[in-house]
């Protein structure tokens, strides 16, 4: 254990808040992570072991996990929330009252809130108040590579900065560099849309376009990101960093990804239930592209990616048509107006 030790409740038992609450016990910090599935949880705490989302990795025998929330964060000095979107409101709402006076609340979790399309760092303020620390951490970061110790680089944005750098101590060790920043909203933004992108470029894959393709939609696609940042007041060098471009790159490239990996079954034909069932965890993007597009339509910008993701995720266009749809669009400058 280290010297500044920070106890810590890591609330998401899939295998990204396994991964992250595996990080931060072998950085030397007390960690309890909390899930619902008792089986998993029991799997964590005695077996040392996640054989549901990441089978075959052990995890320190030092990491205890429960299904007891309260138990969970009786302690705690800091809480990392790791669950997907649609759970989000949900758990912050049972944790609020549990919560002891100074933890502050930080979450690996990236998307939108489901329907209202409100930013994550928007619900979380108005669960638990404004005096409350607020953290969101995210970047590259694949959960097997980290639960099994390769390298990564993340960055925590609070507008905390004091709590920001608290953070990334539990998470900053060996292997797993933390940056910190003060760009919340930026850094959500790319956090979720990378995951509609990896659609787009997956479905390319899996119609075997290329290499070319895949990289001008990467590209077109953070232009996309960028535009749509600068409309809500986030900050260029943000997305052009860790949680946008980083984020991006890998989310389009690598089969790890669950997105990505939609893509490429939709591209090969095959039907949205069953490419998610064969996946067999959340696809944030299912949800993400219509938030995305809902922000996109009340700015007034145009998201020609994005759009075509949209409707082919609700079956009104194949891949096939969605790729026609943006090769048949007008010629045009590769840049219309400042990003920056």
């Amino acid at each position: 254990m280290t010297d500044r030790a920070t106890a810590v409740a890591v609330l998401g038992a899939g295998s990204w808040g396994t991964a992250l609450a595996s990080l931060i016990a072998r950085n030397g910090h007390p960690t309890t992570l909390w899930g619902r599935d008792a089986a998993t949880v029991e799997a964590i705490d005695q077996r040392h072991e996640n054989p549901r989302y990441l089978p075959g990795i052990p995890l320190p025998e030092r990491l205890r996990a429960t299904t007891d929330l309260a138990r969970a964060l009786e302690g705690a000095r800091l809480i990392l929330v790791v669950v997907p979107s649609h759970a989000f409101r949900e758990t912050l709402a049972e944790l609020a009252p549990l919560r002891a006076p100074g933890v502050g609340i930080s979450w690996a979790t990236k998307g939108f809130e489901p329907g209202s399309g409100r930013f994550l760092h928007e619900v979380a303020g108005e669960l638990v108040g404004d005096d409350v620390p607020l953290a969101v951490v995210t970047g590259p970061s694949f959960a097997k590579e980290v639960a099994s110790g390769l390298p990564t680089a993340v960055t925590v944005q609070s507008e905390d900065e004091d709590f920001a750098r608290s953070v990334a101590d539990v998470l900053h060790g060996p292997s797993f560099r933390a940056y910190t920043g003060t760009d919340m909203r930026g850094a959500e933004l790319g956090g979720a849309m990378k995951n509609v992108l990896a659609v787009a470029t997956g479905a390319a894959d899996g119609m075997e376009l290329g290499l070319n393709a895949r990289t001008g939609l990467i590209t077109r696609g953070l232009n996309e990101m960028l535009r749509l940042n600068r409309a809500i007041g986030g900050r260029p060098e943000t997305l052009m960093g860790l949680a946008g471009l980083g984020d991006l790159v890998l989310t389009c490239s690598g089969d790890l990804s669950r997105n990505r990996r939609l893509g490429l079954a939709l591209g090969r034909g095959e039907r949205l239930e069953d490419a998610v069932r064969a996946i067999g965890q959340v696809v944030e993007s299912v949800q993400t592209a219509d938030e995305v597009m809902r922000l996109a339509n009340r700015h007034e910008i145009e998201l020609p990616i994005s759009s075509n993701v949209q409707a082919v995720l609700h079956g009104e266009i194949s891949p096939a048509e969605g790729l026609a749809r943006l090769m048949a669009r007008e010629r045009k400058p590769e840049y219309t107006g400042a990003l920056f």
